[in-house]
């Protein structure tokens, strides 16, 4: 073994056995055992869990059958369930999430966990199409391992790899991506500051950045459909992208690159929020760190357990030649918040969207009118928190205001301007405050949100098409913007294209307007099956906000954009 393999192994023992240590310190190894029926569970444990996580709810009923305490969890996006811990809101017994390094660099943060277990693990690493990696000679295992994330950022800087990634501003995974990066262009992995970031690697590296979204289910379904014609490469945790290769619906494998200089690895946390809940915690904790559970999260979801025992078992599931060498986590929150802020801002391929907007007279029922003002102002607003800076309209972005009732109004533009030249070259980082430029368009947005009068019927189709044609058109004319339309109605369809005629016209647009996915609004009484068939047809997805704020649904679009 050469002496620097050797030296990163070590390097992850240690990080492992640090893992395993701290199981050690506090908690039982093996699964506790209930002394009362499990019939005889009187009380829920409540946990608020990231959307990840989802593949795991099968343990809701493994933890009850076994412990008697009755597991419910609750699922929520990265940031908004960060959010939701650190200001108190999040209003469960515990929190699990696939990392809280973020949460816990705060002091808010840490006062709101009272204990917290690693429960497995799963590397960052990047999933290159098995032919895309044969031309860059990844496929040989003496060169994949040499393989830094400056190199993955100058391939991504030369076309050479288009890749899907959660958005950096709302996932860990994402958001570990861009850390990667910055400490390989440093050239150092610990005590990264805002001043390390250079500039011009970030922005390489956001080129090969084609397929945005905000969960990996989303990304999975879309990177099915557009693997090696719009990208040839995923980043991802290991355990989603190994459950891909096996799924059999990718149209070739993917070929694993775990970076030289180091990945982040998510360890799920386990965090005890409710104090008064510390027994049945322990319980759950006990359980999932013992045998069964260890086995079962390992065949199933293919994360790395970190009972030892069964990590030895189960190691033929996991790739045996990769260098699992742990990139530190910096905790300047200069350094994760500008970097956040530079991505909305500046190194993103900036949003060019359409946003169509019912105004037909049912919207004056039940306060609709003013929910939908209130959604457009919150996204043209000032919050900064960590929710509200995703979901702000952010510089250079495009955006066209398309009223609908029973006819298409005339469109209504904003642009707001950039960060200024030379935003994406040089070193380090910057809170920068709005523009006066900027703060006057935020204005008319919300202006505008204001002026907005409510009468008429519903020709939602013809408004959809119209706004398609308008973003393909733009997009033809500048093709360096991520382009999307987002529709808001209340009602059926009662004026205008119906569903076989909107279908008809949608085939004769030209076939590069299926890059431009619709996001679909739900809100009063929406025919649910009606704009599923529509977002079918032009990819996409649907978001409910008849159970949620609708200012909260457009937030959750931001980070599909």
């Amino acid at each position: 073994m050469q002496a620097r393999q050797k030296h990163h192994l070590t390097r992850w023992a240690s990080v492992l056995l640090v893992t395993l240590g701290l199981v050690a310190c506090d908690k039982p190894t093996e699964p506790a055992k209930s002394t009362a029926s499990p019939a005889a569970a009187v009380d829920t444990f409540t946990v608020l869990a990231t959307s990840d996580l989802k593949d795991a709810q099968p343990l809701e009923k493994m933890v009850e059958d076994a412990t008697g305490v009755k597991l419910r969890f609750k699922f929520g996006g990265t940031m908004e369930s960060t959010e939701a811990v650190q200001t108190g809101q999040a209003n469960t017994d515990a929190a699990w999430f696939a990392n809280a390094k973020y949460l816990l660099s705060d002091p808010q943060g840490q006062g709101r966990v009272k204990l917290q277990e690693k429960i497995m693990l799963s590397p960052v690493v990047v999933g290159v199409s098995e032919s895309q990696a044969k031309v860059l000679g990844w496929d040989q295992p003496e060169v994949a391992r040499k393989v830094t994330w400056n190199v993955i950022a100058k391939a991504a800087q030369s076309g050479q790899l288009k890749y899907a990634l959660s958005n950096p501003a709302t996932s860990n995974q994402g958001f570990m991506s861009l850390m990667g990066v910055v400490a390989s262009a440093a050239q150092k992995s610990e005590a990264l500051t805002a001043s390390d970031v250079d500039r011009a690697a970030i922005a390489g590296f956001i080129k090969g950045y084609k397929l945005v979204g905000d969960n990996s289910s989303y990304l999975s379904e879309k990177f099915i459909e557009q693997q090696n014609t719009r990208v040839n490469a995923f980043i991802n945790y290991e355990s989603w992208l190994l459950s891909l290769n096996q799924s059999g619906k990718l149209k070739e494998k993917l070929t694993l690159i775990y970076p030289h200089e180091g990945v982040a690895t998510a360890d799920y946390p386990l965090m005890l929020l409710n104090d008064a809940k510390r027994e049945q915690y322990l319980k759950v904790v006990a359980y999932l760190k013992g045998d069964a559970a260890q086995t079962w999260l390992a065949k199933t979801t293919l994360r790395r357990p970190v009972n030892s025992e069964v990590a030895k078992a189960q190691a033929s599931l996991f790739p045996q030649d990769s260098m699992l060498v742990e990139l530190p986590f910096s905790t300047d929150r200069a350094l994760a918040d500008g970097l956040i802020n530079a991505y909305l801002n500046e190194f993103r391929t900036p949003i060019a969207s359409t946003f169509v907007l019912d105004v037909s007279g049912s919207m004056n029922q039940g306060g609709r009118r003013q929910q939908l003002v209130e959604a457009l102002q919150y996204i043209a607003g000032d919050d900064a928190s960590l929710t509200g800076r995703i979901a702000r309209l952010t510089s250079r972005e495009k955006v066209w205001m398309l009223p609908f009732s029973e006819q298409v109004y005339s469109p209504v533009f904003f642009q707001l301007p950039g960060v200024g030249k030379g935003a994406a070259t040089g070193k380090g980082l910057a809170t920068q405050a709005d523009s006066e430029g900027k703060q006057k368009v935020l204005g008319q947005v919300r202006d505008f949100a204001d002026s907005l009068n409510m009468t008429g019927g519903t020709a939602l189709y013809d408004a959809v098409l119209t706004a398609l044609v308008n973003m393909h058109e733009e997009r033809q004319k500048n093709p360096g913007y991520q382009y999307s339309v987002v529709a808001f109605t209340d009602g059926e369809v009662n004026k205008g294209r119906d569903m076989a005629q909107f279908k008809a016209a949608y085939a004769n647009l030209p076939e590069d307007v299926r890059a431009i996915p619709v996001f679909m609004v739900l809100f009063g009484e929406a025919n649910e099956a009606a704009l599923k068939e529509l977002v079918a047809t032009t990819g996409g997805r649907v978001f409910d906000a008849r159970k949620a704020s609708l200012y909260s649904v457009f937030k959750d679009i931001r980070a599909y954009q």
